[in-house]
């Protein structure tokens, strides 16, 4: 499991240190919040690759925080596991319709959080870095999760975010639908592949401003292939 980014808002010290320790010894990098108020600001800075947090906190609750998450197209998409004292089955649905991806209660077993947390990152894969733009001039930020072409920011988020972030990182290969379906969407997820189609055409839309949506290419009867090229070649192809 490659190392990521975990944000963690609870305010009890000790059981937001047990979860620190725990995430830090399987090799994550951990951020804390004591209120929702405060993971707001952090979040405006960067995103985490998972986010757990309390039911119960101060000023705005766990709950609400969701699903104002969920009404944002920045964190619509951002792993989100609750983890609270809060065991009524009721709860749980609510916390789950709201926009939680998991749920655990309290006390918990660290060695379950930690892997209930794998899980999370198997299905919403960690962004790899952009080192550098491409041939293309296109650069993906996991920090900022920022898409830049030269200068030009693109507003790509969501699904659409993760989709373009693994074509960038396997250039010139082809992939089929149902592969495409099993390394982003995760395999614990059913969706239908005509799911990929859809989320393919958002991503040419939303790469069109720059000319770049070429780079994306339907290789017939096989599935999809991104070819990294610059904007005047797109123009001339399209």
């Amino acid at each position: 499991m490659p190392p990521a980014h975990i944000l963690v808002i609870e305010n009890q010290p000790a059981t937001l240190e047990l979860i620190a320790l725990n995430l830090g010894m399987a090799g994550h990098t951990v951020s804390r919040a004591h209120d929702a108020e405060t993971a707001l600001l952090m979040l405006e800075d960067s995103l985490p690759d998972v986010l757990l947090l309390d039911w119960n906190l101060p000023g705005q609750s766990g709950l609400t925080l969701i699903r104002r998450l969920r009404a944002q197209a920045r964190t619509r998409a951002l792993p989100i596991m609750m983890v609270t004292a809060r065991c009524g089955e009721p709860d749980k649905i609510m916390a789950l319709e709201s926009g939680a991806d998991d749920y655990m209660t309290k006390p918990f077993s660290p060695r379950e959080m930690v892997a209930r947390v794998h899980a999370l990152l198997r299905r919403w894969p960690v962004l790899q870095p952009q080192a550098a733009p491409d041939a293309s001039g296109l650069r993906l930020d996991p920090h900022t999760l920022r898409v830049t072409a030269g200068s030009q920011q693109l507003a790509i988020v969501g699904m659409e975010l993760k989709l373009l972030n693994f074509f960038m990182q396997h250039p010139e290969r082809v992939h089929s639908r149902a592969q495409l379906l099993d390394q982003v969407w995760g395999s614990a997820v059913y969706v239908a592949e005509r799911t990929v189609d859809t989320h393919v055409g958002r991503l040419r839309t939303a790469l069109q401003p720059s000319g770049r949506q070429g780079c994306i290419e339907t290789v017939r009867g096989s599935g999809y292939r991104y070819v990294a090229r610059g904007a005047s070649m797109q123009a001339a192809s399209a």
